[in-house]
């Protein structure tokens, strides 16, 4: 995934890939769907292929998919985005206010006569984005520090947060406003596991290869030479990932098509605002283009992964709520990476930053 020159069309300067990744995205749902769908149990054996409740297909796509990205990470820079409060802020505030709180409002207004998908959709709204979101800031060009540091932040947040909110928002808040309640047993662990598989794993072998490559090499062989060699596989991992997860659950999105319709609704609309809400508060508060599309990704993102694990383990994996984040990447997928396109062309609305980047510099210590 080559990255765009400044100033003049965005589409025009896309590689082949890039500018068809849209097309690679819905043929990798529409592969994965299809053979959920035409393939007898492949569904089942898929999902059975796991380690203490983690499916290995989907740990595999998201370690291939987040670690080439993560290896493009300057790691010795991120102390410029831990003191950048126009970005941690706000980032705090959409991620573990304004997000949950708005997705519990959705669920609530179009679903008052579907408890299931509604407890399910409102479960997805906890779970903030921790891994894909990754690899849509990087397509939108967005700061890849930025995007480390406030996933990292999420996790810390979804492992000491996760449970309390949805304490809140499935059972106080709808009892205190005479709304019915559902409960929701999930352990910390479980949430911490989640975080080390889909974060941990990636973001240690991404650090690892950076620090290990300009140690040995230098940064200049390092950023030319190998990030050309390894940046490819973030596509082919995004691309599995897809197929395995829409494969998993291909007939239960095919055999129920009203309700996945019905459920798609408010997570369109979420999607919608989160991330534009997102990019004109990050515009507003004075951020640049970079951050401020990491501001929006990471706020508009959910971590779909945890959500259905969440719902399997409480509720069943048969279940309204199971299907609920199910639906979730199947309305994410498409509608984000409609999202990068919109962010490139966003640029002409921010100016360039005051401070140039520093000049690069090969080292080798």
């Amino acid at each position: 995934m080559s990255a765009a020159a400044p100033g003049g069309d965005v589409a025009g300067r896309l590689s082949f890939v890039d500018r068809y990744l849209a097309v690679w995205i819905l043929a990798a749902m529409a592969a994965g769907l299809g053979l959920g769908r035409l393939v007898p149990g492949l569904g089942d054996a898929l999902a059975e292929v796991t380690v203490g409740g983690v499916s290995l297909p989907i740990a595999l796509g998201l370690l291939v998919m987040m670690y080439p990205v993560l290896a493009k990470v300057r790691y010795d820079r991120l102390d410029t985005v831990t003191r950048d409060r126009r970005l941690l802020l706000p980032s705090l505030l959409l991620n573990w206010v304004v997000g949950p709180a708005l997705m519990f409002a959705l669920a609530w207004l179009f679903l008052p006569d579907l408890p299931a998908y509604r407890t399910g959709l409102i479960i997805v709204g906890l779970a903030r984005c921790i891994a894909m979101v990754i690899i849509w800031n990087d397509l939108a060009r967005g700061d890849r520090e930025a995007a480390a540091v406030l996933v990292a932040l999420n996790s810390v947040f979804q492992v000491l947060a996760f449970s309390a909110l949805g304490w809140f928002y499935l059972s106080f808040l709808p009892g205190a406003l005479g709304l019915a309640r559902a409960g929701l047993d999930v352990s910390v662990w479980e949430i911490a596991r989640s975080v080390l598989v889909f974060l941990g794993i990636p973001l240690a072998a991404g650090y690892l290869t950076r620090r290990v490559g300009e140690r040995t090499k230098g940064r200049t062989w390092y950023e030319t030479r190998l990030i050309p060699r390894i940046g490819p596989f973030a596509l082919y991992g995004l691309l599995f990932t897809i197929v395995v997860l829409f494969a998993l659950q291909g007939e239960a999105i095919t055999s129920r098509p009203l309700d996945v319709a019905r459920i798609a609704l408010p997570l369109l609309v979420y999607f919608a605002v989160m991330w534009a809400g997102s990019m004109a508060l990050g515009r507003a508060v004075g951020l640049d283009h970079p951050r401020a599309t990491t501001l929006a990704f990471t706020a508009a993102g959910n971590n779909f992964e945890l959500a259905i694990a969440v719902a399997i383990a409480t509720f069943g994996a048969s279940s309204g709520q199971a299907l609920a984040g199910v639906v979730g990447p199947l309305i994410e997928v498409p509608v984000l990476i409609g999202l990068v396109y919109c962010a490139l062309h966003a640029r002409r609305y921010f100016t360039a930053p005051a401070v140039p980047a520093p000049q690069e510099e090969p080292t080798r210590a």
